[in-house]
């Protein structure tokens, strides 16, 4: 078998994106090498169908780490056997970029997400360097794929070449979940829930809003369930505006149980502010995610997650951004069985939207290089 060999620069236990690509190169005919890093906090790897392997750096983060992380990728692509290069974002690019000129070898880049727009780097001297290698990479690539159709359009816009769009759906294999009780998050039977997920609840992505929003809904509570670096000022907000009672923070979970929390939400919070064109452009795994639960959307308008719940009419779509337009939208989906009345749709919608069926343009990718 021809070997495909995927960088990552995350701890890979928890993107599932990246797992979806492996598996679906094993699908095509590849024997999978999946590489990324380890950190000291990292969770132990769960059992894959294909191999993997984490690098630990003396550095975690800042210029020296990802020059760390690079050379080390590209010495180990360099010395090791492989058929077919898979990039995943910028970070990874430069090394792959190299060995596959060097090696002759082909590389299919997958950006995940906008990665010179988003917030951390804007105004800083690092945005430039790295919209230096993306324009002196970029226009050399063969084969590349986003997330959603504004991003892609973006780049073609930018550098004049085709890229395909592969969203982040979740995979098709239906694990039955069952709704976690309200005894278990210590809610009262009568009140409803509703939840805001994510990997990455960070600055902008509408947290303190949600927990404000909860002073103006009555007999209800908020779940936050994930982590990210926005959640410490998150809890402390909390706390101070004596919200507790109405909140409740739970640490990041393995799909199942994440579903099972999802599952029993009666609203599910895409909050993102239209803060820079990453954020603009985006198109959230936890929209997905609400989809997949039977768990109704209200979100920000931004313009990938307004297409997704008016095609399908699966939530509601906030027409400002403030507190108190979250509390209405809370408020309104709350009453009349507004769950109910959507699980039809929202049944549609999950049947539509998996991976399996995205995947197919991948494949097709994958297999001239077979």
């Amino acid at each position: 078998m021809k070997k495909a060999v995927v960088s990552v620069i995350n701890d890979l236990v928890t993107d599932q994106r990246v797992h979806k690509v492996c598996l679906t190169l094993r699908e095509t005919g590849f024997d999978v090498l999946l590489v990324g890093r380890e950190l000291p906090e990292s969770p132990p790897m769960d059992k894959r169908p294909y191999a993997w392997k984490r690098m630990k750096l003396f550095f975690t983060k800042g210029p020296l780490f990802y020059a760390a992380f690079n050379i080390r990728i590209f010495l180990y692509l360099l010395l090791h056997k492989s058929n077919l290069l898979i990039s995943n974002d910028l970070d990874t690019l430069p090394a792959n970029y190299l060995v596959s000129c060097l090696k002759k070898i082909p590389l299919v880049y997958d950006s995940h997400e906008y990665f010179t727009e988003v917030p951390e780097l804007q105004g800083r001297f690092v945005r430039e360097v790295w919209l230096a290698i993306e324009r002196f990479i970029f226009p050399k690539l063969k084969d590349v794929t986003t997330v959603s159709r504004s991003i892609a359009e973006a780049y073609k816009q930018k550098y004049g070449i085709p890229v395909k769009v592969v969203r982040n759906l979740p995979a098709g294999d239906r694990v039955e979940t069952k709704p976690v009780g309200k005894e278990e998050i210590n809610v009262p039977e009568d009140w409803k829930v509703i939840v805001l997920q994510g990997s990455g609840i960070n600055r902008d992505r509408g947290g303190e809003e949600a927990v404000l929003a909860m002073k103006q809904v009555d007999k209800a509570v908020l779940m936050i369930v994930g982590d990210g670096d926005a959640l410490p000022a998150i809890k402390t907000l909390a706390e101070k505006e004596g919200l507790l009672e109405k909140v409740r923070f739970i640490p990041r979970q393995s799909r199942k149980k994440l579903y099972a929390y999802t599952t029993a939400a009666d609203v599910g919070l895409s909050l993102d502010k239209d803060i820079c064109l990453n954020y603009r452009y985006s198109l959230p795994n936890k929209l997905f995610d609400y989809i997949r639960c039977g768990t109704p959307v209200l979100a920000s308008n931004l313009p990938e997650v307004t297409r997704i719940i008016r095609k399908y009419d699966v939530g509601r779509v906030l027409e400002e951004y403030s507190v108190e337009a979250i509390a209405d939208g809370i408020r309104k989906m709350l009453k009349d069985d507004y769950k109910q009345r959507k699980a039809q749709n929202l049944q549609k919608a999950a049947d539509e939207l998996v991976w399996e069926k995205e995947a197919e343009s991948l494949k097709n990718i994958y297999r001239k290089y077979l």
